[in-house]
């Protein structure tokens, strides 16, 4: 049984998130103690939680420790099955940091996977449903045909957003004896990750919602108009739509992002380059604020001139680690290092990492 350590680097919750995924990839089942020790209140939360509770649907996947701030785990995962799950977190757990264990399980099933998920869309200390969507799936649909629909937005605290999700997969691993050969003939057939250079800026695109409640008050118009006012120096389209959403609790927040072709204006499908940012709207923040603040972080991405910005890096590691290839981010993160750990644990020695030009590049 593999052992991790909860509490190394970062600290977070991302080394149970990757070990989920590993674990359930693989077949090789882990124990994992100090669970989010470095977090102001360890353990396990909702959103790890339903993420077991998923895989436990997924691919029969047996658990003790499971509970609600429970600092041990321990995982015993079961062979992939394509089925529809329904997911109700019950909170604003988020929705994107649960897609994160159970996505890519779900790419290499042995048929079609489909998801109705409850939850929180845009909440703190995760990535918005906006960005999942527009910056994170388009560089992994070379693996496998997934759809995403958001049906409702879900704020901090009540939540209650809903997402479907259809993950119908290319490559499976039950057409293989093991791991191994299944990763042999992914990086054999399956399109590399390779993003190195930022290339043309072509445009801007952005999406900014906010509850009905604060429609009268043009917040969603505010933040996009603050936005806008901010990227107007890079000299491209700027285009942001805005949102208003029914929901149970008050919310706003914006998502950004920039979009780059190596050849000034064909977007190249397999590697597509996509750098993005976000801000949330809380009780005293005004709207300009929240724009502005999405704005600011964006365009330090662009100016960074890396393709990949470095929430992104954290997210593709895991297909960078079976699949090959080669990332340029704008900074090596903690949080990085936290999940190349996690990925390593499963797979050995995998990544290089060039901290004086920030390239993480797959090995083995």
């Amino acid at each position: 049984m593999i052992q991790l350590d909860g509490s190394y680097l970062e600290g977070g919750g991302s080394i149970t998130r990757v070990a989920l995924t590993l674990s359930t990839l693989t077949q090789q089942p882990f124990e994992i103690t100090d669970i989010r020790k470095n977090r102001p209140q360890p353990g396990l939360k909702n959103q790890h939680l339903f993420c077991i509770k998923a895989l436990e649907k997924l691919c029969n996947a047996k658990s003790e420790g499971a509970a609600l701030g429970s600092t041990e785990l321990k995982y015993w995962p079961g062979k992939i099955e394509g089925k529809a799950i329904d997911i109700d977190i019950e909170t604003a757990g988020s929705i994107p940091l649960f897609l994160q264990s159970i996505l890519m399980p779900s790419m290499f099933a042995d048929k079609t996977v489909k998801f109705n998920i409850f939850g929180g869309t845009d909440v703190a200390w995760s990535p918005t449903y906006d960005y999942f969507s527009n910056v994170f799936l388009p560089q992994i649909r070379k693996y496998a045909n997934v759809e995403c629909k958001l049906i409702k937005r879900g704020y901090y605290p009540k939540g209650n957003g809903k997402v479907q999700l259809t993950i119908k997969p290319i490559y499976k691993i039950p057409d293989f004896n093991s791991f191994n050969e299944f990763r042999t003939n992914l990086k054999e057939n399956a399109p590399r990750i390779s993003l190195i250079g930022q290339g043309s800026l072509i445009q801007i695109k952005g999406i900014s919602h906010a509850s009905l409640d604060l429609q009268n008050a043009q917040v969603a118009e505010r933040q996009a108009k603050a936005a806008e006012m901010a990227l107007n120096k890079h000299k491209c389209p700027v285009k942001i739509d805005i949102n208003y959403n029914e929901t149970l609790s008050t919310g706003s927040g914006i998502t950004l992002w920039a979009i780059f072709s190596k050849d000034q204006d064909e977007i190249d499908s397999n590697n597509p380059i996509r750098l993005g940012a976000d801000s949330l709207g809380e009780r005293g923040k005004k709207a300009e604020v929240v724009g502005g603040e999405a704005a600011k972080w964006l365009s330090a991405e662009i100016e960074s001139k890396a393709p990949v910005d470095f929430h992104l890096a954290d997210q593709l590691l895991q297909f960078l680690a079976i699949a090959d290839g080669k990332i340029k981010t704008s900074k090596i993160t903690n949080h990085t290092k936290t999940n190349i750990y996690t990925i390593e644990k499963f797979l050995g020695k995998i990544f290089e990492i060039d901290e004086n030009s920030n390239i993480i590049s797959a090995i083995n």
